[in-house]
């Protein structure tokens, strides 16, 4: 499979073995697309962003795979809900962050961007809390 894929879905993986405060099932998708009568539930989805590929010396390239993790639920007017997946966004950064990933020994954490930190379009126009964080991993091939 290939590299960005691999690395999707062992960080699916690391997120599904995770402990978070908020219960969900992380899925790799490519269109991660949902009605808004399904984001009751929460929905955690990973998406190969992009991939980057540089010289490592004369021995090999550096491919630093870059994948989005959406956050996504339906929200009522209560702040406390929004404070609780905006915490769930800091748990699951902090999750990845500096940590190798299982089954990708050679994949190496680079950086996290949450952007945005809350689509308040989503929140106006749905009442739909949606965050995304770009977590960003080098491999040497």
């Amino acid at each position: 499979m290939s590299t960005i894929v691999d690395i999707a879905d062992a960080v699916v993986e690391s997120l599904n073995g995770g402990t978070f405060s908020q219960t969900f099932i992380a899925q790799r998708l490519y269109q991660p697309t949902f009605d808004l009568s399904e984001m009751d539930t929460l929905h955690i989805s990973v998406v190969p962003k992009s991939m980057t590929v540089e010289s490592a010396a004369r021995d090999g390239t550096f491919h630093d795979c870059a994948v989005d993790i959406g956050i996504q639920k339906k929200v009522s007017d209560d702040p406390a809900q929004i404070d609780a997946l905006m915490d769930l966004a800091e748990e699951i950064s902090d999750h990845l962050k500096m940590r190798r990933l299982e089954g990708l020994p050679g994949a190496v954490w680079l950086s996290i961007q949450n952007e945005p930190v809350l689509a308040r379009e989503h929140l106006e126009q749905m009442r739909q809390f949606t965050s995304v964080l770009t977590v960003v991993y080098r491999v040497k091939r």
